[in-house]
């Protein structure tokens, strides 16, 4: 069938990492860009079901744009690239992982299926490409957005770099890489990529009835490869990055009281963020930090780097599922450094929460939302009144703690302690065995026993402690 758009590329070449967030998330970033080729048969257009293959769970989405070649473009330079370009329009470069272990980095049998790239609804022929926005929604919510700003090779560096070695044509799609936020999605699911100014490309998620057979390769999943898919969403069942289950569970059912105390057996006395509140008392948190630094606000670099998809929208975008954003904000009460929409869109990325020793912006809208949030006051301005956005995971003060990237943070009703991760093991264990003689003390005092030689326990006491435990 002839695509609405009458494309009929001969070749449709694919970026396999552009965008810096999406970088950041896959944890490396290459010096120059490299591809993949997919094969036209997989072309398609809005409105078309994508089919998950029998046997298989991980289909996943990448919103993308495409670039369209209009003119035959042969050893061309960058500064006449751009000549060579029909149009853009928005794409989605499907891939199931559980193939992706047959062909490794050329993607044939992840990303080469039939209706794996469709393309539309429309195609824009004027525009600056520096300056286009993506946008992906999955049942209507927003899951991926991105500027070509942020772009780790141009659209005119991928035209000049294809054609020194092969001749583009009339028609070729080259897919130009896809932001962070790609992730698993499932038969019922409805994705749609939108390309600002051309509309939005519409495709369904079907499981195929069809048995795939016993021949060829098979789908063969691997928790690596499950992580992958994934990408920043929460991997169902998993634990924070960095933290096992058993310590999880361990620090999810201990106070920061107890915590502090087992911190400072160890010699950490400067472990608890000071001057915080929470939005929510209610919600325990626990996760590992990702940093993000406020300096004060000069305004001509405000002007420079605040605006657009700075460091604080970025370092967002490149959230983990499990970690914690850290700002620092100096102990700055006269502005706001996080509001309800990107703190909904951490919550969306799998964020266990936010710290910050600044204001917060829309902070009721924080009581409507499962993510624990600790601040030192409420404020209604916008962080440019007394903030530049900077920088990320890199070590930063907040309340007057030391946070390094990575560092494990747990939170209740009284506040914030930091962990060092080589230390969250054992003081999670320590911790659990604290609060078990502590709730035996305390039900002994509430029958009335003398604190003397219980609190902490004598010999004959520790002998009842232990003597009950092994009962149990």
């Amino acid at each position: 069938m002839e695509h609405p758009l009458g494309l009929a590329p001969g070749k449709i070449i694919a970026v396999h990492l552009n965008y810096r967030s999406r970088a950041a998330e896959r944890g490396r970033t290459p010096a120059v860009p490299s591809y993949f080729l997919k094969p036209a048969s997989s072309l398609s257009w809005s409105g078309r079901p994508v089919v998950r293959p029998a046997g298989c769970e991980l289909l996943a989405f990448e919103g993308e744009i495409a670039i369209i070649i209009g003119a035959r473009a042969h050893r061309v330079p960058r500064h006449r690239a751009l000549g060579h370009v029909a149009g853009y329009t928005a794409a989605n470069d499907f891939g199931v992982y559980d193939f992706k272990h047959a062909d490794l980095g050329s993607n044939l049998r992840a990303k080469g299926q039939d209706g794996y790239t469709p393309v539309g609804p429309a195609i824009l022929e004027t525009a600056d490409p520096s300056e286009l926005w993506l946008r992906t929604y999955v049942n209507g919510e927003l899951a991926q957005e991105a500027c070509t700003d942020e772009l780790l090779f141009g659209f005119d560096l991928l035209i000049a770099d294809l054609s020194r070695l092969m001749t583009l044509e009339p028609g070729d799609i080259i897919l130009a890489g896809t932001p962070a936020g790609s992730t698993v999605v499932r038969p019922g699911d409805v994705v749609e990529v939108e390309l600002e100014g051309a509309g939005r490309l519409r495709n369904q998620v079907v499981a195929d009835s069809r048995d795939l057979g016993d021949f060829g390769v098979q789908p063969r999943v691997t928790d690596e490869v499950r992580a992958a898919a994934y990408g920043s969403a929460p991997v169902p069942g998993s634990a924070p990055a960095g933290l096992d289950e058993p310590t999880l569970a361990a620090l999810r059912s201990v106070s920061t009281a107890t915590l502090s105390s087992q911190l400072r057996k160890r010699g950490i006395d400067h472990h608890f963020i000071e001057g915080l509140r929470p939005a929510r008392p209610d919600l325990r948190m626990v996760g590992v930090a990702r940093t993000l630094r406020y300096l004060p606000l000069r305004e001509d670099v405000f002007e420079e780097i605040g605006g657009g998809m700075n460091a604080q929208k970025r370092t967002v975008e490149e959230i983990r599922p499990g970690e914690v954003l850290v700002i620092e904000a100096r102990g700055e009460r006269g502005a706001g450094t996080l509001g309800d929409i990107l703190a909904l869109r951490a919550l969306r990325r799998g964020a266990a929460g936010v710290v910050t020793d600044g204001g917060l912006r829309d902070s009721p809208s924080f009581a409507g939302l499962e993510l624990p949030a600790y601040f030192a006051v409420a404020h209604a301005a916008v962080l440019g009144r007394r903030h530049v956005p900077m920088d990320s995971q890199i070590p930063v003060a907040c309340g007057g703690v030391l946070v390094m990237p990575g560092d494990v943070l747990v939170g209740d009703a009284e506040g914030v302690v930091v962990i060092p991760p080589r230390l969250a093991a054992e003081v999670a264990r320590d911790a659990a065995r604290q609060e078990a003689e502590e709730r035996f003390i305390y039900e002994r005092v509430d029958e009335g026993a003398s604190v003397d030689g219980l609190y902490p326990m004598n010999r004959v006491w520790r002998e009842a402690y232990e003597e009950r435990e092994r009962a149990r």
